[in-house]
């Protein structure tokens, strides 16, 4: 009552408006002159969806209706079940023809949603598409008030005023077209870059694929197989690296990091790093005029290197040297060697020959290329399980996780296929597997998430262990089983039936025999209530999934967002899952949350295909909503130059003064810059000063006729 009592009493104030409300609904902005259709009185029609029950639930329609009709400038009102159906755009359209309107306001929901929507159908009735605006009253009103009817009721016919105040004074905006490099780029060389980088390659677009390792494949060629099918991984990945290595259209560069982006969509010049490898490839030799040499891989140079290291690609558990190659199915098949662990002592040199492959001076080279677009596939890492320290993980040897167990039982890891324990080189007869390692975990230690794969792969090694272990029994300590996927179900009866024992429960801790290794767990079984205390020979832990290293680096120099998890941040998660809040920039795979190898695929195709778009159309529309300098206001104090989070402000000497100058296509038109200005020298492009002022008017007195 206290709330209404007060709208009235400043409704009633409404003759006596503030001279500098009205000076500003007048003031006419300098940087802008407006077309002679604009000095039409302003006709105003208005729109409102029930959107189902969504909206009409909980507001009254038909009151809101007759409320926006008694609104200043609002010439027409009308509503309908599903504003964005084809019948509601043609309301539109009819109604702009048929009442000579100058601006549209829907009273529907999220303009992310449909805000191009009503854009199109109000170009389709004659109007320049930015005499649109939208007030949010499903997200904002009905959803928010879902049982206080009055309430959203008031709080619709608010964001509606406000609306019809801003529409009342838009202009005609033009949109920006720029040109298009006919070239992409790929960040990341897993399973989703490969794909996204082929896909792009194969529609003849000019490909950059970066990765920092020095072979392309990622996380997908350390697993022995997939699930549900159970192929081998190798047999499926291995030719398409090879694909990727021998596509004309693909600039694979290993051993390669994004130093610097700068640019637009269409037009982004990126610096790359490319490290010292320290092996020539045969183009770099003959390049050098060493005929017929650069490494082939012959391995003679590793034969001789006195350096032994823990190899990373088999998590620590086999050696390598200080010159290597990570497994013989590397792409590109190019030794690489470790500064980190190289003595120089030059056995590598002498042992090349006359390939003269070898090059213990070679230095990073920098290199920039301009691409229209770019892919973003920069994978996972795993939580660092040790955290969790009750399941002893580091602390235990026979505690492994996941990806450790996958190259134990894969045939070209460091014991050839053949599980055994890492304390004493046992074969295992029974085996735990600690399903949510970190995942689904509120205790601020791990991972709030679903890994979402942890619970396939780890029946996937159940079964391996079932299929090479002749009276092995595997045990499965899980939260809930999550088989969400074509064939998951199946499998997951498959591996009951195989005779896998599941208990669902968390595991309190993990001990250790410390005369036979053994560990011993201690959990609980929700479905029985009773606690169980269990000795196995292993612990393998489906450790949780996080974003690479690499990753928050990699989205600032991108400007992408990411989530409160750190994963990146797609630009709608249903509508457009595989863009970004930065136009030309797009993601693919992991890097955007935990995904299985389909699902990984899926997303790089679908963002290679948005990725390619603007490249074969040449050119790409931007949208008008960027900043204007209003040049004899400007002082050229350049706070707005720092402060811009796209790097889209500039300062520039004209006419012998200091200026501030908007590159048009980097700029979102967040406002930011005009926020900061002291002297008013910025004007936003249809969110211009009296735009804004006439919403804020619009609310505190009140719109009634």
């Amino acid at each position: 009552m206290a709330e209404k009592k007060t709208k009235k009493e400043t409704a009633s104030k409404k003759k006596e408006t503030p001279k500098a409300a009205v000076s500003a609904k007048t003031e006419k902005a300098p940087a802008v002159k407006a077309p002679a259709t604009e000095q039409k009185k302003a006709r105003v029609g208005v729109f409102i969806c029930h959107c189902g029950t969504n909206i009409a639930g909980s507001v009254d329609i038909p009151d809101v209706q007759e409320y926006a009709k008694s609104l200043p400038n609002v010439a027409f009102a009308d509503n309908y079940q599903y504003m964005c159906s084809t019948p509601g755009q043609s309301k539109i359209i009819a109604a702009i023809k048929e009442n000579d309107l100058t601006g549209i306001v829907v009273a529907a929901c999220s303009p992310r949603l449909h805000e191009p929507t009503f854009r199109t159908a109000t170009k389709e009735g004659g109007l320049n598409p930015f005499r649109f605006e939208m007030a949010n009253i499903r997200e904002q009103g009905s959803w928010v008030h879902m049982h206080d009817r009055e309430g959203a009721t008031d709080k619709a016919k608010d964001a509606i005023r406000i609306a019809v105040a801003k529409a009342s004074l838009l202009q005609d905006l033009i949109p920006k077209t720029v040109p298009v490099e006919h070239a992409a780029m790929v960040v990341g060389a897993g399973i989703a870059g490969m794909q996204a980088a082929l896909d792009l390659a194969n529609a003849g677009i000019k490909t950059y694929l970066i990765e920092k390792n020095p072979t392309i494949g990622g996380r997908m060629s350390q697993l022995d197989k997939t699930f549900p099918t159970l192929d081998c991984s190798q047999c499926i990945l291995t030719p398409k690296m090879v694909d990727v290595g021998r596509a004309e259209n693909i600039d694979l560069m290993t051993c390669a990091e994004v130093e610097n982006v700068e640019g637009y969509i269409g037009n982004f010049e990126v610096t790359i790093r490319r490290k010292a490898r320290g092996v020539l490839t045969p183009a770099e030799a003959e390049a050098k005029g060493i005929v017929g040499g650069g490494c082939n891989g012959c391995g003679d140079c590793e034969a001789v290197c006195p350096v032994i290291k823990p190899n990373p690609f088999e998590m620590g558990m086999k050696p390598r040297k200080a010159i290597y190659i990570y497994h013989p199915q590397v792409v590109p098949l190019i030794y690489t060697v470790d500064w980190d662990s190289c003595i120089k002592c030059g056995l590598c040199v002498e042992a090349c020959g006359e390939k003269k492959a070898i090059d213990l001076e070679m230095k990073d080279e920098l290199v920039k290329v301009k691409v229209g677009t770019a892919i973003l596939a920069t994978g996972y890492d795993l939580f660092p399980i040790e955290k969790k320290e009750e399941w002893g993980y580091k602390k235990y040897e026979n505690v492994v996780t996941s990806l450790e167990f996958e190259r134990l039982i894969c045939a070209s890891g460091p014991t050839g296929g053949h599980l055994v324990r890492p304390s004493d080189g046992v074969t295992p007869k029974k085996v735990a597997f600690l399903l949510c390692a970190g995942s689904r975990d509120n205790t601020g230690v791990g991972k709030p998430y679903c890994s979402r794969f942890c619970c396939m792969y780890s029946l996937k090694h159940a079964h391996q262990i079932i299929e090479k272990i002749p009276g092995v029994q595997p045990y499965i300590f899980y939260m809930d089983i999550r088989s969400f996927g074509k064939m998951y179900e199946e499998f997951y009866y498959r591996i009951q039936d195989e005779g896998a024992k599941f208990m669902r429960g968390r595991v309190a801790n993990v001990l250790e025999d410390p005369d036979t290794k053994n560990l011993l767990i201690n959990a609980e079984d929700t479905l029985l209530n009773r606690p169980i205390k269990l000795e196995v020979d292993m612990v393998v832990l489906a450790a949780a999934v996080e974003p690479s290293a690499e990753t928050d680096r990699t989205r600032k120099l991108f400007g992408v967002s990411r989530s409160m998890d750190g994963w990146l941040l797609e630009a709608h998660p249903k509508l457009n899952p595989c863009g970004t809040t930065t136009a030309g920039v797009f993601l693919a795979g992991v890097c955007q949350g935990p995904k299985d190898i389909p699902d990984t695929v899926a997303s790089a195709e679908g963002a290679a295909s948005a990725a390619s778009i603007p490249i074969h159309k040449g050119e790409v529309e931007l949208e008008p909503y960027f900043a204007q300098c209003i040049e004899e206001k400007c002082a050229g104090c350049g706070m707005c130059v720092n402060l811009c989070p796209y790097q889209a402000l500039s300062l520039v000497e004209k006419e012998g003064r200091t200026v501030m100058q908007v590159t048009e296509a980097k700029c979102k038109g967040c406002g930011t810059c005009g926020g900061f200005c002291p002297g008013g020298a910025i004007w936003m492009q249809h969110f211009a000063t009296p735009q804004i002022i006439a919403q804020i008017d619009a609310f505190l007195i009140g719109g009634a006729k």
